[in-house]
């Protein structure tokens, strides 16, 4: 039973369909000829899908290798002659791209310190100091949806470009892009259910940005290399299937997980996706639990899955306040695919795997 939908989803069968079908394409985007104007058509209609998805125009849309890439351009040219303000609870790829940030704490519940932001930037608008401020939508780890309407309200104020990390809310609940008042947001195509290896950029109407990668002008100039075709027509058709509106079908099975478990949630106070909960066992790390669960055939996750592999205590749990828990955390991230017994089945294991370790204890 797969229940790590947050380090990638299951692919859907348009996204699929759509990836097989731009591999029997032999020509290349940028050609002239008719194999490569073929080849444009599927591209410029991946770009038209993600656009349209997301309350976006196609020809703001910057097609990357992923989320990571995403992020890393967007910042890399954003921050140029501004200090950067990043959320506590940020992705390992924004904190990276990000390095020497200020680190904006967050609540208890998960979501980010509004106070917290609007002083710091009035502090740096005294002074004249620019800034970027980066905020994910919603965690990877907990599903705590943050205030980012109220956040970029506030970075408006003080004059303050937003950047969006938008990777795991792609798909899982109502996202437009210019309503959202950011500079760039990002998303990844393997969280919607589409193919590893793309993702986008997405960029308010008039901005225009350096590339990170240069090459031969591919993406209006903004990134080089010839476009990964069937990761990108994949993309664009999981885009056009992920439906926000199925939200209510994962949110009953993740309920009915937590009520059955009666454990603590982190997060639990706060706006959550409807896929994710982010539970604690007290007193058994989370490396046991997962590799617990793993044996009896549920495969769940603690952290990030970007993080080589390793299960550590949780930076985002401990930046929350939750002490002891943060080792002691598992995510069960539901996939968009989830069957209607899911809830009973992981109640089962995980009910299982609890006397085995009481046992054993």
């Amino acid at each position: 039973m797969y229940l790590d939908a947050n380090a990638t989803e299951p692919l859907r069968p348009e996204a699929r369909a759509a990836a097989v079908a731009a591999m029997d394409l032999p020509g290349n985007p940028s050609s002239v000829h008719a194999a490569g104007r073929a080849a444009r058509r599927v591209l410029e209609e991946a770009r038209a899908r993600v656009a349209a998805r997301f309350g976006a125009e196609a020809r703001n849309v910057v097609f990357t290798s992923g989320g990571t890439e995403a992020n890393a351009m967007a910042i890399a040219a954003l921050r140029q002659g501004r200090r950067v303000l990043l959320g506590a609870t940020e992705h390992p790829a924004v904190m990276r791209a990000g390095e020497g940030a200020e680190l904006l704490p967050v609540l208890r519940d998960g979501r980010l310190d509004l106070e917290a932001l609007d002083s710091s930037l009035s502090l740096g608008a005294a002074s004249g100091e620019p800034a970027l401020v980066c905020l994910m939508v919603a965690n990877n780890e907990t599903g705590v949806i943050h205030p980012v309407a109220e956040a970029a309200a506030i970075c408006r104020r003080h004059g303050a470009l937003l950047h969006l990390d938008a990777v795991q809310a792609a798909g899982r609940m109502p996202l437009d892009a210019l309503a959202l008042g950011a500079e760039t947001l990002a998303i990844s195509g393997h969280k919607l259910g589409g193919p590893k290896g793309a993702g986008a950029l997405i960029l308010r109407p008039g901005l225009d940005l350096a590339p990170l990668v240069a090459g031969g002008g591919q993406e209006r100039g903004r990134r080089g290399g010839t476009e990964a075709l069937p990761a990108i027509a994949g993309l664009g058709a999981a885009a056009k299937a992920a439906e926000p509106e199925a939200a209510a079908r994962l949110a009953a099975l993740r309920d009915a997980i937590e009520a059955g478990l009666g454990l603590p949630v982190a997060g639990a106070g706060a706006p959550r996706l409807p896929n994710t909960s982010c539970v604690a066992l007290p007193g058994v790390s989370a490396e046991t639990q997962v590799i617990a669960l793993d044996l009896a055939g549920v495969q769940v996750s603690a952290g990030s899955a970007c993080s080589s592999g390793k299960v550590a205590r949780s930076p985002v749990l401990e930046a929350m306040g939750l002490g002891e828990l943060a080792g002691a955390s598992i995510r069960v991230s539901l996939p968009w695919n989830a069957a209607a017994d899911t809830a009973a089945r992981f109640l089962d294991a995980h009910a299982a795997m609890r006397a085995r370790l009481l046992r054993q204890g």
